[in-house]
């Protein structure tokens, strides 16, 4: 079998890779298709090298077939079609009151162990949430970014008929605006990229590009002076960190999506007393996300072969994070992990 392997800085490999038979609890995948994620491209550019251990297959967001399943496995049998949520949780701490997808021990497969990027996979079966018919294998590997979605969004509280505002259009952004919609809420779309914005714009959503528009003033517009009750800060940026707080109405709420580590942002906070403004942080998912997003996949309500930039096979792996570093504006690249 075939595994691509993270070996240096901007270097990929693929080669011989091992097939490992399920133990009890433990389900083995051929993988079908891995899409490629931010943090993919960090351990490519050699900023995660403290956690991965190179050579090591990366590699998370993943749709598959069950091959083969361990002892006592009982939620899937061989032969299902599965999205993969890849928490290795640990033990629990009582610092976590409960909340082990993001818990002090919790490790993430396919960064803190090996990842997708191979033809066979083998996993916890806890990790398996099955796919229905009407979603097939390419767009099943949109489960996980989806449900980083579904995920933020409830963490915002989000209702019917709120005006919310999504700072970055990207991947994760624009799946954001979808379960914005399916909760019946109005959503802006904050983007500087000319190319994300075309796209924006073509799949419907409102958009506003903040660098050459009063973005206070264009929101107070389309808003009637309402602003915004949900803003969610997507792009990592200095200029968005700003962004949020001028945005929101009373008792609004901001919730943190990016990360923003590195040079520390100036955040005011003198409107979150004034105006009672709530923030937010949402890392990863739990169960029910999966569930969410499988539901709102099988709706039809997202346009997926409109957010595919790039499908390739998982020999040409070094060309695609080549061609993303290129690319940066592209939406979602996908790497097909077997030829069947």
């Amino acid at each position: 079998m075939k595994a691509a392997f993270y070996e240096s800085k901007g270097k990929f490999t693929v080669g011989k890779g091992e097939q490992i038979k399920p133990e009890a609890g433990e389900v083995r995948l051929d993988v079908a298709y891995c899409g490629v994620c931010g943090t993919d491209v960090h351990i490519f550019h050699g900023v995660m090298d403290q956690r991965v251990s190179p050579p090591q297959t990366v590699g998370h967001e993943a749709s598959a077939v069950v091959a083969e399943v361990g002892e006592g496995v009982t939620n899937v049998k061989v032969g299902d079609k599965v999205a993969v949520r890849p928490l290795h949780f640990g033990d629990e701490h009582p610092f976590d009151k409960g909340f082990k997808h993001v818990g002090k021990n919790l490790k993430f497969i396919g960064i803190d162990s090996s990842g997708a990027f191979q033809n066979s996979w083998t996993v916890p079966s806890y990790t398996l949430h099955k796919l229905p018919e009407q979603v097939n294998l390419m767009h099943g590997a949109f489960i996980e970014p989806l449900s980083v979605a579904c995920h933020d969004v409830k963490i915002g509280r989000v209702k019917a008929g709120e005006n919310c505002l999504v700072i970055g259009g990207g991947p994760i952004g624009t799946l954001i605006g979808y379960v914005i919609k399916e909760k019946g809420a109005n959503v802006i779309i904050s983007e500087v990229n000319e190319t994300r914005l075309k796209m924006l714009d073509d799949l419907g959503f409102t958009t506003i590009n903040p660098a050459k528009e009063n973005l206070t003033e264009r929101i107070s517009d389309l808003t009637e002076e309402a602003m915004i009750d949900c803003a969610f800060e997507v792009s990592g940026s200095a200029p968005g960190v700003q962004t949020m707080t001028e945005v929101v109405n009373v008792r609004g709420r901001i919730v943190m999506v990016a990360i923003h580590g590195g040079e520390q942002k100036k955040v005011d906070l003198f409107k979150f007393f004034w105006s009672e403004i709530e923030l937010l942080g949402a890392r990863l998912y739990e169960e029910d996300d999966y569930e969410e997003a499988i539901k709102i996949a099988s709706s039809g309500n997202v346009p997926f072969e409109d957010l595919i930039t790039k499908v390739d096979d998982l020999e040409n792996i070094q060309s695609v994070f080549d061609e993303i570093d290129k690319n940066p504006e592209g939406m979602k690249y996908l790497i097909k992990c077997n030829d069947n």
